[in-house]
């Protein structure tokens, strides 16, 4: 470090070199705040409430709903990385990365319970002024399912109001690889077979019965089975919590709301990870 380094007693900035870096601390004539870097202005300018008068936990519906939009945003970079990492042979940063992908997965399962303090009577004071918006029509959502395997065109089909930039994103995660895509690129870089299922199905057991040499193989299976455990873990924790907010009234995007996401519960992302348990 060099000797006009470090905290004077002014207060005053310092600038210096540190191990070989340029530094610029201190406040005085500062170019980039807290607020100005987050951008909290703009942020915290974002939950308008519908109701009026103000329902007082709108705003905690609000606020909870655009939080989970901004960890599906994060969700998509950390797996889009993870997959491109896995297709580029580089499986310690692809494990890493589904790490922290289970990580912000427990979170949001975990957010369910900030939702839960408001009371269905609250709820009541304001939900209809909701309608025709609704969870369904969440496009990060529908991203993350595509990119983890359960690609379905016919939502963008049914998707209403979206604009020309969100359908744009929804086709292309429907024609670019999936986590699953690239874990059977690892398998077949390590001489696995994967043409049909009963050759993935031998690849698989393979993996599993010699950990010793495909290891990191094993971890990166045991990363997916981890994401789609914690995604049925949320989507079960979410119906509980939607019927207990409205019972079994209809969503309020026109679909049998708590029914429809029942239907979801069975969804699994990778099948033959969960069958291949049953012969271990």
């Amino acid at each position: 470090m060099s000797e006009n380094s470090g905290i004077q007693p002014s207060g005053e900035a310092v600038t210096g070199r540190w191990e070989g870096v340029d530094v610029n601390f201190g406040e005085e004539g500062g170019r980039l705040t807290y607020g100005s870097y987050l951008r909290l202005e703009k942020l915290l300018d974002q939950q308008h409430l519908e109701s009026d008068p103000p329902a007082h936990d709108e705003l905690l519906f609000i606020t909870v709903h655009q939080v989970y939009e901004l960890w599906f945003k994060q969700m998509l970079h950390e797996m889009t990385a993870s997959r491109d990492a896995m297709l580029c042979g580089e499986l310690w940063l692809a494990q890493h990365l589904l790490r922290r992908v289970h990580t912000i997965e427990r979170t949001l399962i975990q957010q369910v319970d900030i939702l839960e303090t408001m009371t269905p009577q609250d709820f009541g004071t304001f939900r209809h002024r909701l309608s025709p918006a609704s969870g369904f029509q969440s496009v990060q959502f529908r991203e993350i399912e595509f990119l983890s395997g359960a690609k379905d065109p016919s939502f963008v089909k049914r998707f209403r109001g979206l604009s020309e930039a969100e359908k744009a994103r929804l086709e292309l995660r429907l024609s670019e690889p999936t986590l699953w895509d690239a874990f059977l690129a690892v398998l077949e870089a390590a001489g696995f077979s994967t043409a049909h299922e009963d050759d993935l199905r031998k690849a698989l057991q393979t993996v599993a019965g010699d950990r010793s040499h495909h290891a990191e193989i094993w971890e990166l299976a045991e990363g997916l089975l981890q994401h789609d455990e914690l995604a049925a873990a949320w989507r079960a924790r979410h119906v509980v919590m939607v019927e207990r907010m409205i019972g079994t009234k209809p969503g309020t995007g026109g679909s049998s709301g708590a029914g429809y996401l029942r239907s979801r519960l069975d969804l699994r992302y990778y099948p033959l990870l969960w069958t291949l348990r049953t012969s271990l």
